[in-house]
């Protein structure tokens, strides 16, 4: 069994971001003033930017490749967004290293070499609104978790067998949940006041990590929309889900506790 912290997002993604959008702009803006005043120094100034963007933009996509396979819940609407927002991250690179490449190895006119980049800056935008609604809508790179929930606990079994060990039985405080990446599959362990609990990490509406939400009374709530479910049996106590949550049955043994796989 590997075990692992979770990030909730990698704490470099939002910080490079910024720097391709920071000189893809710039990139744009002197080469607009480089025709309004037919200045070369305008228009080399915006091609060392550009360059600098797309080295920037390339090294910012690494951490977004990581925050997609390990933090955005997989079949959600979440992971759908973040598709979007790569992909037109990715064509807002292609259309500025278009105009790089015009700009430098052939004889096109700076008024049509302008064209890509405007193209380029329209997709800077509306991926940057994506962003934005990945980070405030669906939680990405956030820990909204309560007060006193506990560090967060993560881990990673591959294994054949029906019955798990999953942690000791005094891992868990009372509410705190780990998430269990098992076989593939996401599974929230957590602890009520009672005894351990087992779900699946994926909310029924629109697929939030329930793991990335609260726990109490029996009741865990998803951070994205709020819909709360039973820990026990799965089923809805407040939308807007409509659909339960599968439940698993676990065991208590020589101070492990263990998951019972159907």
């Amino acid at each position: 069994m590997k075990s692992r912290a979770n990030v909730k997002g990698h704490p470099l993604h939002p910080i490079l971001v910024t720097f391709p959008i920071a000189f893809f702009t710039g990139t744009l803006l002197f080469d607009i003033l480089s025709l309004c005043f037919h200045s070369w120094h305008f228009w080399w100034m915006g091609s060392y930017l550009e360059a600098m963007g797309i080295l920037c933009g390339l090294g910012a996509a690494i951490p977004g490749f990581i925050d997609y396979l390990y933090t955005v819940p997989p079949k959600s609407s979440g992971s759908k967004r973040a598709v979007t927002h790569a992909l037109l991250n990715v064509s807002m690179l292609v259309f500025f290293t278009i105009a790089l490449v015009l700009r430098h190895y052939t004889h096109t006119s700076a008024s049509v070499i302008i064209i890509p980049e405007i193209v380029g800056f329209i997709f800077i935008c509306i991926a940057g609104w994506l962003g934005g609604t990945l980070v405030y809508r669906n939680q990405i790179g956030v820990d909204p978790r309560y007060a006193g929930a506990g560090k967060w606990k993560e881990a990673t079994i591959h294994t054949s067998d029906n019955r798990v060990e999953v942690c000791a039985i005094n891992e868990l405080k009372s509410n705190q949940m780990k998430l269990l990446h098992l076989n593939g599959k996401r599974i929230v362990l957590a602890r009520t006041e009672d005894a351990y609990v087992a779900f699946d990490d994926r909310c029924s509406h629109k697929g939030g990590s329930l793991a990335g939400g609260s726990m109490i009374c029996g009741t865990v709530q998803c951070p994205w929309h709020g819909s709360q479910f039973s820990v026990t049996d799965g089923e809805v106590k407040a939308g807007p889900a409509k659909d339960p949550i599968e439940t698993y049955k676990t065991e208590e043994s020589n101070g492990k506790v263990y998951l019972l796989l159907p």
